[in-house]
C-alpha cells in the first residue's frame, strides 16, 4: 500500500462533480493498493498516517500528530501511484491491486483510522475525483507500507 500524504490547511474532495467531503487542518493522504497487499499493510498505513508528526508544537518543530491537533484525515483512492514509468510512455499499472481487491482494504483503512481515533474524509471509490487544497508548508511525504522508500 502506497500513499502520498500532504499536510494540509484545508482541503475538499469532489466525486463526479459532487462534494464528497470538506476538511480543515490535517492530512490528505492518496493512498495505492498493491496487488498481494493485505489487512497488515492496511494496518501500517492506518497507524503510519494517524501517528506522523508532521505538525507543529508551541516551537515550531513538526512534532505533534493528527491525534495531537485534532486533525482530520482524508483518504483518497488513487490507482495510478503503481503507476510504473520506468519504460515507455504510458505507465503500466500491473502493480496494482484490482479494484475487487483494492475497494475492501480502501474502506478497512477508512474504519481502521476512525478507530484510532481520527476523523476521516473519504472520495468514492472507482469515481472521477478533482481534490482541493492548501499545501500547509509545504509538507508532502511518501509512505510506503513494505518500505520501498
Amino acid at each position: 500500500m502506497r500513499a502520498v500524504a500532504q499536510r494540509v490547511s484545508q482541503a475538499e474532495v469532489r466525486a463526479e462533480g459532487e462534494l464528497a467531503g470538506r476538511m480543515g487542518q490535517g492530512l490528505v493522504a492518496l493512498i495505492g493498493v498493491a496487488r498481494g497487499d493485505t489487512a497488515e499493510d492496511v494496518r501500517q498505513m492506518a497507524e503510519k498516517l494517524v501517528h506522523l508528526r508532521v505538525f507543529r508544537d508551541e516551537e515550531g518543530r513538526m512534532n505533534r500528530s493528527l491525534l495531537d491537533i485534532g486533525g482530520t484525515l482524508g483518504l483518497v483512492s488513487q490507482f495510478t501511484l503503481l503507476g510504473d514509468c520506468r519504460k515507455g510512455r504510458r505507465p503500466s499499472y500491473a502493480d496494482a491491486a484490482p479494484p475487487e481487491e483494492a475497494e475492501p482494504l480502501i474502506e478497512l483503512l477508512v474504519e481502521q483510522v476512525r478507530q484510532l481515533g481520527v476523523s476521516v474524509i473519504t472520495g468514492r471509490f472507482r469515481a472521477y475525483m478533482e481534490v482541493e487544497l492548501t499545501n500547509d508548508g509545504p509538507v508532502t511525504l511518501l509512505v510506503d507500507s513494505r518500505r520501498v522508500f
